[in-house]
């Protein structure tokens, strides 16, 4: 048992320090994620965003279970079901969120790192797949508005470009969901492609 809570309190401290050197070397990479004209999409109509506070993400702080739905296939009909988990913890006073998901059936682990521009009152998203260990760059900017999150950026499929849209809402003490939604007409349409249903363990 001793073992155990060793192994998990170091564990805790090398990712919770490895989320602040990227904290110190994203300022620039953030920087220049963020719309000069604060125009980060933040609720379900693309509203401006630059509202953000620290702490805004610690209703994700704790271990969660988690049920995944996602389309198979772009314009697909069927969808693909599997079960995951999250462990989550706030750092730098609130200004950081560090979200490990874990899909053992899929043998699939990844870190999501959130990270408040205090100055511009932005929230910026990032993700790093535990395969291979990488930092997608630019990653989401957005913040919340009447208790929801949402967060979008640019992207390509293929040689098209895209915009993706990924969103927090159902926000309560014990669970939460996360959506995402693509758009191939830049803006214009979404197609809902990723549920996840959080529910506190």
């Amino acid at each position: 048992m001793q073992d155990e809570q060793a192994d998990w309190s170091r564990r805790e401290v090398l990712l919770s320090s490895a989320a602040m050197l990227l904290a110190a070397n994203l300022s620039r990479a953030a920087a220049s994620t963020t719309p000069k004209d604060k125009s980060a999409m933040t609720a379900e109509n693309d509203k401006p965003g630059g509202n953000g506070k620290p702490g805004e993400f610690s209703f994700l702080d704790g271990n969660w279970k988690i049920k995944h739905r996602r389309l198979k296939e772009p314009h697909g009909k069927e969808w693909d079901e599997f079960e995951g988990e999250a462990t989550c913890w706030s750092i730098l006073g609130g200004v950081g969120s560090v979200e490990e998901l874990r899909i053992p059936s899929r043998n699939f682990a990844g870190m999501g790192l959130r990270l408040l521009d205090v100055e511009k009152k932005i929230w910026n998203d990032f993700w790093v797949n535990g395969k291979s260990g990488v930092l997608t760059t630019p990653g989401q900017t957005g913040g919340f508005e009447n208790g929801v999150g949402t967060f979008g950026a640019d992207d390509k499929d293929g040689d098209k470009p895209i915009k993706v849209k990924g969103v927090w809402d159902r926000i309560t003490p014990t669970s939460c969901r996360w959506w995402q939604a693509v758009s191939w007409d830049d803006g214009k349409t979404w197609e809902e492609n990723w549920f996840m249903d959080w529910t506190k363990a």
